[in-house]
């Protein structure tokens, strides 16, 4: 005789083991690390191969490089992969310049996305494949050029030189970033972004925008950090939010008086400090350097940190900072950026 309720019991009760064998199931990390490598780490003695340390101390699955040159016909990706390897470490990318990208994940695709013209910024893109999921990641080096967020610090945005007085009228400041390629690049990306989307791909940007945030820039601190006065929302980043993309930095650290989060300038104890700085009179610390990711890709954000050393420099002076939190190097830093690291449950 058959039992309809028992059996059904004997039913549930399996689903639920199963479902708490499944819950219980370690989620896979992924970690994205930002890097802008100084013109490839050639600045900085022992650059490249400090390169190569950080990517292996930061345990970096998908890495998104600025100011890639592939010097003396080189093909800097290629390199970087080769020491890599001798690490243990296997990496797949193709050659770019200006921006880069390696992956621990074999690439499907991989190309110049926003190819760099004049050195007005770039943006190179691969298809990765990560156990049949597809993520598309973005590396982006933008325009540094008509940088008018020196403006209000008394600085030209396009020559460094000092202004008879700071520029606080944000009209013209907005006109200033706006006559740059910074956002050209930007709107490129979101395009095919969503093109990605709309194929069920995570998508992931990362890189040194040469731009602060909008949610940096607000009344709260308008008079800190010598922006004097200026309250602004800066237009990559807002137009990165309103294409549904999150900053991994301020969705972990929301509030820009307790954690600035500042990427540029870095201090550099192998550099001269006139070398690590272009408005030496002023307060010119900004959160530059940036990692993204669309809100639709099921994409759990672990932590995020600041890759590099922990102080900066302000008005030519070295300034430690006390705020936020850094992963710090255990020799020597190649940049005079300092870099993200935002860890991902997959």
């Amino acid at each position: 005789m058959k039992h309809p309720v028992k059996n059904q019991l004997i039913f549930l009760s399996l689903l639920v083991i199963m479902s708490s064998l499944w819950a219980c199931q370690p989620k896979q990390e992924l970690r994205v690390l930002q890097f802008n490598i100084w013109q490839e780490g050639t600045v900085v003695t022992g650059g490249f191969d400090a390169i190569v340390e950080e990517i292996v101390r930061t345990d970096a699955h998908l890495v998104a490089f600025s100011e890639v040159r592939n010097y003396d016909d080189s093909n800097f990706n290629e390199r970087i992969i080769a020491e890599l390897e001798l690490r243990g470490l296997k990496f797949y990318g193709g050659k770019s310049y200006d921006s880069g990208l390696i992956s621990r994940y074999p690439i499907e695709s991989y190309s110049a996305l926003y190819p760099v013209k004049d050195d007005h910024g770039s943006i190179t893109k691969a298809r990765i494949n990560i156990d049949g999921e597809i993520v598309a990641f973005y590396s982006a080096h933008l325009d540094y050029l008509n940088c008018s967020y020196y403006m209000p610090r008394g600085y030209s945005g396009n020559t460094w030189e000092e202004l008879s007085e700071p520029t606080t009228d944000v009209v013209e400041l907005l006109s200033v970033s706006q006559a740059s390629k910074r956002d050209d690049a930007i709107k490129v990306f979101i395009a095919d972004a969503k093109e990605e989307m709309s194929k069920g791909s995570k998508v992931i940007i990362g890189g040194d925008f040469n731009e602060p945030s909008h949610r940096d820039w607000i009344a709260e601190n308008s008079d800190l950090y010598d922006h004097n006065g200026v309250v602004i929302e800066w237009e990559c980043t807002k137009l990165l939010e309103e294409a549904g993309f999150i900053d991994t930095y301020r969705e972990r650290y929301p509030d820009p008086l307790k954690n600035p989060g500042f990427t540029y300038p870095s201090y550099n104890p192998l550099i001269p400090i006139h070398k690590l700085t272009w408005a030496p009179k002023s307060d010119e610390r900004e959160r530059i350097d940036f990692i993204f990711y669309n809100e639709t890709s099921q994409l759990k954000l672990k932590e995020v940190i600041i890759v590099g050393p922990d102080a900066s420099i302000v008005k030519s002076e070295v300034y430690v900072e006390a705020k936020d939190l850094f992963s710090k190097p255990t020799d020597t830093w190649p940049s005079d950026h300092k870099g993200i690291l935002a860890v991902f449950e997959f």
